[in-house]
């Protein structure tokens, strides 16, 4: 990891050029950036491809309209994306990295909705700590309880102690150290005529970033992410509404 000062050496012995020569490099680069583009198409259809896991397992989540089943969730359309969020019984506020995914679910939803795809965060937290939470930020988009289902650990975002008592769980398409009894992801369902709910899709890990579009713009910048000399990626990141307060940036669960 770089140190604050060889980052700032780095910055400021940047090469400057004439417009002509960078828009040279500027061209090569857009080269790769298309690369990049059609190997994200191909990997795109590769995950559309995917076989489907039939959900036969009854879940049952608590939300703000009463006990709705999984199927209910999709409200209509044929597709429901779920974000695994952080926030487990007790917790005085969710995870602040995933409270910054969810900070960009509002404006996608009703665009989503156009593609014939409802959007559900799902918690273990009990609903009404859901509800105080989701209050606080201000968000309207759909957040329901898992509490009392096995939804979250047939999914591998909750741990139980015996789980996490052998040092390692199965996270991320394999066995690895987690510190938290919680863990976030992305997972996408289908819903047939008949009702039948499948499985398409989770990602996990880094995955997630596919819901945190102002990491894609950060990347557009000079600086980027700007994380090289910070102690562990997303330390910056706090609730939107806590960006004023001193100490450091709480992974999961921190009191507010």
């Amino acid at each position: 990891m770089n140190t604050v000062a060889e980052v700032m050496n780095e910055r400021v012995s940047h090469t400057t050029v004439s417009r002509t020569q960078w828009l040279a490099e500027r061209e090569r680069l857009l080269v790769r950036e298309k690369e990049v583009l059609r190997l994200q198409d191909e990997l795109a259809r590769e995950r559309r491809a995917l076989p489907w896991v039939r959900v036969d397992k009854r879940y049952v989540f608590d939300t703000p309209e009463g006990p709705q089943s999984l199927a209910e969730l999709f409200g209509g359309r044929s597709q429901l994306l779920v974000q695994h969020f952080m926030f487990g019984p007790g917790w005085e506020q969710g995870c602040p990295s995933c409270s910054y995914m969810a900070d960009h679910s509002d404006g996608m939803t009703a665009h989503l909705a156009q593609r014939d795809i409802a959007f559900v965060a799902v918690s273990r937290a009990p609903l009404a700590e859901i509800e105080r939470f989701r209050r606080r930020m201000g968000w309207r988009f759909r957040w329901v309880s898992s509490h009392g289902s096995d939804f979250n650990r047939d999914f591998h975002v909750s741990f139980s102690p015996e789980q996490r008592s052998g040092g390692e769980v199965y996270y991320n398409y394999g066995m690895r150290a987690f510190p938290k009894d919680e863990a976030p992801g992305v997972s996408a369902f289908v819903r047939d005529e008949a009702g039948t709910v499948h499985h398409t899709y989770s990602t996990y890990g880094r995955g997630v970033e596919v819901m945190m579009g102002s990491y894609r713009m950060m990347d557009l910048t000079a600086k980027g992410r700007d994380e090289d000399a910070l102690p562990y990626t997303m330390a910056w990141v706090r609730h939107h509404d806590r960006y004023e307060a001193t100490g450091n940036g709480a992974c999961c669960g921190g009191k507010a």
